[in-house]
């Protein structure tokens, strides 16, 4: 099971926790069931097939570079963090 980890502005679709559990094979699973159990969340997370621009996926300790196609491994932890940019 997937431990999600969701940003202060998800929170609200999730009754206010901070974490939830999920089973999901990818990325995009998870999204899927994260829409399933908290409608309105996937807006915050996906546009037309991908990761939102400017979302960064964190899984395990790695930051994804295969967007919604990558594999989640059993107890892997998943992040999902905006990107900084500036100078």
């Amino acid at each position: 099971m997937a431990q999600v980890f969701l940003p202060y502005a998800l929170r609200k679709y999730a009754g206010g926790v901070e974490q939830v559990g999920m089973l999901a094979d990818t990325l995009g699973e998870l999204i899927d069931k994260l829409e399933a159990a908290y409608p309105g969340m996937k807006r915050h997370l996906v546009v037309d097939g991908a990761l939102k621009p400017g979302l960064a996926a964190v899984v395990g300790h790695t930051a994804t570079r295969r967007g919604l196609l990558q594999k989640l491994e059993d107890d892997v932890e998943v992040h999902f963090i905006t990107a900084i940019s500036g100078g």
